[in-house]
C-alpha cells in the first residue's frame, strides 16, 4: 500500500504516446517547411496539412504559430564548437573562430533564425496577431539559448582562462564577442566570399593587437618569468 502514491505518480507522469507522435509530425512538417520556404512558409493551416494534424491538436502543443515556428529553428541549429584544449589563447580564438567560419557557411538558417529573433518588436506584434501573450514564451527561450550556446558559449570558456584573463584584463567581453564574431556574420549576410583560416587568424591577431595597443600587455608581458 505504501508503493501505491509513487506507483501511481509514476503512471502520470508517462507521457501520453499519442501526444508525443502529434507533436513529433507537427515539428517534422514546420522545420521542412522552415528549410524550404524560410518563416513566412511556416503557417498553421501549412504545417497542419502537411502534418496531418488538426489544428486544435496543434494549439495543444504551441501557444501560436510563432512559437511554433521558434522549435523547428532549434531543431536546424547545430551544437555548439568544441573548444580546443591545446595551444595558446591566439591558437585557441583562431581554431574556434575558423570552425564557427564553417558553421555559420553551412548552416545559414542558424543566422537566419538570429535575424528572426531581432525583429523584436516584429515577433511581438506578430504572437499579438496570433492571441500569444507576448514573444518570452518557452520555445522562444530555447532557441534563445541554442543561439547563446552556438555563439557565445565556446568564447566564453576560452576568456575565462588565467591567460585569457591576464592579457585582456577587464575587457568587455560582450564587445570582443561581437568584434571576434562580426565580420564572419557580415561575410555571410552580404553574401562574400566565406572566411578561410587565414582570414580567421587575421581577425584574432587584429583583436589581440588592438588589445595590446589600449594598454594590455602582450602575453610575453604577461608571462612569469
Amino acid at each position: 500500500m505504501v508503493d501505491e502514491p509513487a506507483e501511481a505518480a509514476e503512471t502520470d507522469s508517462r507521457e501520453d504516446p499519442r501526444k508525443v507522435r502529434s507533436r513529433a509530425r507537427l515539428l517534422d512538417a514546420a522545420t521542412a517547411l522552415l528549410a524550404k520556404g524560410g518563416t513566412e512558409a511556416v503557417t498553421i493551416d501549412a504545417v497542419t496539412r502537411a502534418a496531418r494534424v488538426a489544428r486544435a491538436t496543434l494549439y495543444r502543443h504551441f501557444d501560436s504559430g510563432t512559437e511554433l515556428v521558434a522549435a523547428a529553428f532549434g531543431r536546424l541549429i547545430p551544437p555548439a564548437a568544441t573548444v580546443p584544449e591545446d595551444g595558446d589563447l591566439r591558437g585557441q580564438l583562431i581554431v574556434l573562430l575558423t570552425d564557427q567560419a564553417r558553421l555559420i557557411e553551412a548552416a545559414p538558417m542558424q543566422l537566419t533564425a538570429l535575424c528572426w529573433l531581432g525583429m523584436g518588436p516584429g515577433l511581438d506584434e506578430r504572437a499579438a496577431r496570433e492571441g500569444a501573450g507576448g514573444i518570452d514564451r518557452p520555445e522562444l527561450r530555447s532557441l534563445r539559448s541554442q543561439i547563446a550556446e552556438q555563439y557565445r558559449t565556446p568564447f566564453d570558456r576560452i576568456f575565462a582562462s588565467a591567460e585569457a584573463r591576464a592579457l585582456l584584463g577587464d575587457t568587455d567581453y560582450e564587445l570582443a564577442l561581437a568584434q571576434l564574431l562580426g565580420p564572419l556574420v557580415f561575410t555571410k549576410l552580404a553574401t562574400l566570399r566565406p572566411l578561410g583560416p587565414e582570414a580567421c587568424a587575421r581577425i584574432v591577431d587584429d583583436f589581440l593587437a588592438a588589445r595590446v595597443s589600449a594598454g594590455q600587455p602582450s602575453p610575453a608581458e604577461s608571462s612569469p618569468l
